[in-house]
């Protein structure tokens, strides 16, 4: 059978996204049971994260042992990509000893050249462009609270990047309305946001949280981002997420951040505190849904 890579939402149809959801709900209920599985027995994924990692890590690491396999993490300095390795190098090297390899890094290119060398499944841990992982947890977590996702209105307030990306292919794949609120000169790359018309661009987060069933927003500088931190919150100042946006939306919204936060600035210091907010639902999700994507890639 081929192999498959998951670099973006939409390496895999609608119907198997829906898959991976229902059945990390299905190993999330097994998780504290006495239910064993262990599919993955004898399998070993390597990370190689050239960027910090610690939900993803995490739940990589954790979900591989929980499958009954192993995981090896390295960094930049562990291996020869650090000493001018090309990619579909190591990429060889790599697919003639594990399973599955996780790859997070800036450049979107790289994983793709990645990918297109390796002969094992390989998967986006974060880039630049996307964090398709993160959506496999946010929606899990919206369809465990609210019901399904699709027809929903959710606002995403911030910065268009590399969440907001996945964002928009996850409002394509779902079927849901995606509402988007970045000041001009951050919003989401116009290609990605003219794949699809479930999308609108607005002006305010007041606008963008009005009705809102889910409302998601991430740090204003990113990995990437270094240096701009001062213009950044200048910049996006009027977008951040407290109480009173919140009351914007509907009564039973919900509120999401991929994690780790920035109070005070992206949300102000009482947000996460508040009952609307879902983001240590949304955070251990990450080890169920990547759980349920390891299974799709190395059990079929």
């Amino acid at each position: 059978m081929a192999k498959r890579d998951f670099l973006s939402l939409l390496d895999f149809t609608p119907e198997e996204l829906s898959q991976l959801v229902e059945r990390a709900r299905v190993l999330k209920q097994n998780f504290r049971g006495d239910s064993i599985d262990r599919p993955l027995n004898g399998r070993t994924a390597a990370m190689l994260f050239q960027l910090n990692s610690t939900r993803t890590r995490v739940a990589f690491e954790a979900g591989m042992s929980q499958l009954g396999g192993h995981a090896i993490s390295l960094n930049s300095e562990d291996t020869q990509l650090g000493r001018g390795e090309p990619i579909s190098d190591m990429a060889k090297v790599l697919s003639e000893m594990v399973d599955i390899v996780i790859v997070r890094t800036i450049k979107h290119t790289d994983v793709i050249e990645f990918a297109q060398a390796a002969s094992i499944p390989v998967i986006n841990a974060m880039t630049s462009l996307f964090h398709p992982c993160q959506l496999l947890a946010d929606v899990q977590t919206f369809e465990e609270l609210r019901g399904p996702i699709q027809g929903k209105t959710v606002a995403f307030i911030g910065d268009g990047y590399n969440m907001c990306h996945s964002y928009i292919n996850a409002a394509k794949q779902w079927g849901f309305n995606l509402k988007i609120a970045s000041p001009e000169g951050y919003r989401p790359d116009p290609q990605i946001l003219a794949s699809t018309n479930n999308v609108t661009l607005v002006e305010t987060a007041e606008e963008a949280a009005a009705d809102a069933d889910l409302l998601v927003t991430d740090v204003w500088s990113s990995m990437g981002h270094e240096g701009q931190e001062m213009d950044r919150r200048m910049t996006f100042a009027s977008f951040q997420v407290d109480e009173a946006l919140l009351d914007h939306a509907k009564k039973d919204t919900i509120f999401m951040h991929c994690l780790p936060a920035k109070r005070g600035e992206e949300v102000n210091d009482t947000v996460l505190d508040d009952p609307r907010c879902a983001v240590w639902q949304e955070a251990g999700n990450r080890l169920h849904s990547q759980k349920a994507l390891l299974e799709f890639l190395l059990a079929r």
